[in-house]
């Protein structure tokens, strides 16, 4: 009475858990979940493959996976004393230092078990600690992936296969009584190696470059190279068995030996504290703020200028996906920033859904329908919308310019830009800016540590093989992120601002709120002067901005934008469909300066000029009612390309087709307008293609996404409901009536005892125990009670779903009453 068996297995540890703490371990581990498992024998076998023991260490921090690694080269068993000892050595040298060092790792180590627990990594007692046994050999020292540790093999494994005669010879080279057996001689050597006084008096008597042997390998890799004659240091060592022979010129230092010589300690360095992340500046929070807003109102004036470049029809999309390197470097000049901003700001523009490829034939990438909603939002919404797409994305402009793994160019756009762990990474980092006081700008490299101690094995790299990127990845995407947080304006001058702290804690409104008192309002004039120019003392309404862009061309950014009006540009609004009235009217209303005299005098001209000549298809024509105008064309040696004849007094021919002939005509310095079949004027409009309605790429999830509560608790009502199907105590009728037995096997019965069995449990209310095969020919045992069994269907509550279902008979393999039912 009073007393537990302790488990025998991971599924009786997991069995013996609660509610909340199976929870707990779904969602840590949520590829459990996908299925549901049956039980909990299969939630146990499942927590112990290969990939989901992979994906689980690499969501450990630096110390919980020490601890793992630790329990990786102890005694299988393990007491919790044993695995402290080997965290924190047996022999402190070095006074105080150690003692705190050794405190730390006691008080942090009941935590780092803890999350071992949880996720079902380790089970049992204390005094039985045991690693699941796929953590074991992804963690366990072995000649083809060496131990973090740097520990070598044990005696005994290091010694397999080794002659009983040569083995004795190292016990009488040792000072060891002989032994009868391999066994005994094995376990004599690694007794003499556990024993620290005995040790030491070995040692004592080594000669001095034997001792430096040991110090090169002691800390890893334990393995070296030997020749057929060793040096006589390398000799001593072998002969005492502290060098064993792993092949003809392979030696390795066994374990035990090795942690003697480390004091007992299984790591160099335990690192059972997060390292700080210091601060590299301190400034003023306002100013931070108003720094950031400062960027954040870049970032939206930088995007819309890359909406209205790729207004007409983008740039098209290369057969392999993605942007061309010229198409890339003519928007990094278009945009007036280096290529690699360039693909930031394309990135974030496709993955907030204002940009995508239009799906036609010859594929290009234009602007979206919701480029139009989104740029109809006020400046904070616009912001939040487009920092809230840039915490969810996977895609990782960073590699642009890079190669994949088969030595291809990744470019922006591109298919291969996709990496899971982005979001989590940026959302790590910047939770690392708000842990510091208000405007205190963070030193890099200690955040990259801490992010390092956090998930030392998360990017890509398994425990037992690491890949190139994988190794580095996270530290690179956390160095991109503060550069792209810095762009956006989510930092600024180093420091998390206000506005995305609450973007963080609170969401885009609260967001949004902040940030709005820190932007300039739109302004509705611009001030006009007697160069032909107009300052732009601020942000522009919409439509003042989309039809000046049309009338005037930028000069500079800034402050202020500054546009300039040039005889291209008026032709650019006329064939728009302005009027010179038009144009008067517009600059006098938008004006807080009169207009210049030569800006009227300009858009008179131009106009005056503007369809003199009309453009038409024929191979294309020349058409004008003033003949000396055609005679000045004809004449004119830049004309000679087109191939020009005439057909009629007003009329001349071309062999190129319209738009080359158009565009050479203005080349030249005419103003021909473009004219329809019909004979009218073709109006030109800028910004008038769009894709068809196009959803923001989806970001691709690293594992499965983690369960609500909901979910979880219905998940372990399901696994405890078919735990208690696969173990309940149903009667044994193939011999003794009155016996009971568990059993986890389908029931096996005929189709007439099964109908007599369900009719009958269905009379007298009783559950009965049932093996049922789905559609998908998948196989699961089930709890139920009876209520209505007819035309072939027998309905009842489903004690393993928790409710009412119909199950059709021919797919039931068999039925089992219950001992007490169901509750056995």
């Amino acid at each position: 009475m009073g007393t537990t068996t302790p488990p025998r297995t991971l599924a009786e540890a997991l069995r013996a858990r609660g509610d909340e703490s199976l929870a707990g371990l779904l969602r840590a581990r949520p590829d459990l979940l996908n299925p549901v498992p049956n039980d909990i024998t299969q939630l146990a076998t499942r927590a112990g493959t290969r990939a989901s023991v992979v994906r689980a260490l690499e969501h450990l921090d630096r110390f919980a996976l020490q601890t793992a690694e630790a329990l990786a080269v102890a005694p299988d068993p393990a007491p919790y004393g044993t695995l402290l000892s080997l965290l924190t050595g047996d022999g402190l040298d070095d006074g105080d230092q150690r003692d705190d060092a050794g405190a730390a790792i006691t008080a942090a180590l009941p935590g780092a078990l803890s999350a071992l627990r949880e996720q079902a990594l380790v089970w049992g007692e204390d005094d039985r600690l045991r690693l699941v046994r796929t953590a074991r050999e992804l963690l366990a020292p072995s000649p083809q992936h060496p131990s973090p540790t740097g520990l070598g093999p044990t005696v005994a494994e290091a010694t397999a296969g080794m002659s009983p005669g040569r083995l004795q010879e190292i016990l009488a080279t040792t000072g060891l009584p002989a032994t009868h057996d391999p066994v005994s001689a094995v376990a004599a050597l690694g007794a003499l190696f556990t024993d620290r006084t005995r040790m030491a008096e070995l040692l004592d008597t080594a000669p001095v470059e034997a001792l430096s042997v040991l110090d090169r390998l002691v800390w890893g890799p334990p393995y070296g190279e030997v020749t057929p004659n060793p040096t006589p240091p390398v000799k001593w060592l072998r002969d005492r068995g502290l060098l064993l022979p792993v092949s003809t010129r392979t030696v390795v230092l066994p374990r035990e030996a090795a942690l003697h010589l480390r004091a007992g300690r299984a790591h160099r360095v335990p690192e059972p504290v997060p390292p700080a992340v210091a601060a590299a500046a301190t400034r003023d929070p306002q100013a931070v703020d108003r720094a950031a807003a400062g960027q954040a109102f870049t970032a939206l004036s930088t995007v819309e200028e890359l909406l209205k470049l790729w207004n007409g029809g983008g740039p098209a999309i290369l057969r392999a996906g993605g942007l061309s390197v010229r198409e890339l470097k003519r928007a990094a000049n278009s945009l007036d920033v280096t290529e690699p901003i360039a693909a930031f700001w394309i990135e974030l523009a496709y993955g907030a859904g204002l940009l995508a490829s239009d799906g036609e034939p010859e594929e290009r990438y234009a602007p979206t329908p919701a480029s139009d909603e989104w740029l109809d939002l006020s400046a904070e919404d616009r912001w939040t919308h487009l920092a809230t797409a840039w915490l969810a994305a996977t895609r990782t402009p960073g590699l642009v310019g890079g190669q994949d793994a088969k030595g291809r160019a990744l470019s922006a756009l591109g298919p291969e830009l996709d990496r899971s762990a982005a979001p989590d990474v940026r959302r790590r980092v910047l939770a690392l800016f708000a842990e510091l006081p208000p405007g205190t700008a963070p030193d890099a490299e200690t955040l990259l540590r801490r992010l390092r101690w956090e998930r030392p094995l998360r990017g890509g790299a398994a425990p037992s093989a690491a890949s190139t990127e994988g190794t580095d990845l996270r530290s690179r995407l956390a160095l991109w992120t503060l550069n792209e947080a810095e762009l956006l304006g989510i930092t600024g001058r180093g420091a998390l601002s206000a506005q995305a702290r609450a973007l963080l804690e609170e969401g885009p409104d609260a967001a949004a709120a902040l940030l709005a008192p820190l932007v300039p309002e739109p302004l509705d004039h611009v001030l006009l002067q007697a160069d032909l120019t107009a300052v732009a003392p601020g942000p522009l309404e919409r439509p003042l901005a989309e039809t000046l862009s049309v009338l005037a061309d930028v000069e500079s950014k800034g402050g202020a934008t500054v546009y300039r009006f040039t005889p291209g540009s008026v032709r650019r609004a006329l064939d728009a469909g302005q009027a010179a009235t038009d144009l008067h009217a517009f600059l006098a209303a938008h004006s807080r300066t009169p207009v210049p005299q030569p800006l009227s005098y300009l858009i008179d001209d131009v106009a005056r000029r503007h369809g003199h000549l009309r453009i038409g298809a024929a191979s294309a024509y020349v058409r004008c009612d003033d003949e000396a105008v055609l005679n000045e064309i004809l004449a004119d040696r830049r004309s000679t390309g087109l191939r020009l004849r005439r057909l009629a007094p007003t009329v001349l021919a071309s062999q190129a087709d319209p738009g080359s002939l158009l565009e050479a005509l203005r080349d030249i310095g005419y103003a021909p307008a473009a004219e329809s079949a019909e004979g009218d004027v073709l109006i030109t409009r800028a910004g008038a293609r769009r894709t068809p309605p196009r959803t923001p790429p989806i970001p691709v999830p690293e594992g499965p996404p983690v369960p609500d509560d909901t979910l979880l608790g219905a998940a372990v009502r399901a696994i405890r409901a078919g735990d208690t199907a696969a173990t309940v105590i149903r009667k044994d009728t193939s011999e003794d009536p009155s016996s009971t037995t568990p059993s986890g096997s389908l029931p096996r019965t005929t189709s007439a005892e099964t109908l007599a069995t369900v009719q009958a449990a269905a009379m007298t209310g009783s559950a009965v125990w049932i093996g049922y095969v789905n559609a998908d020919g998948a196989a699961s045992q089930r709890v139920i009670a009876p209520v209505r069994v007819e035309g072939g269907f027998v309905t009842a509550y489903d004690h393993t779903a928790d409710e009412v279902r119909t199950y059709p008979l021919h797919r039931i393999t068999g039925v089992a009453e219950l001992a007490d039912d169901g509750k056995g």
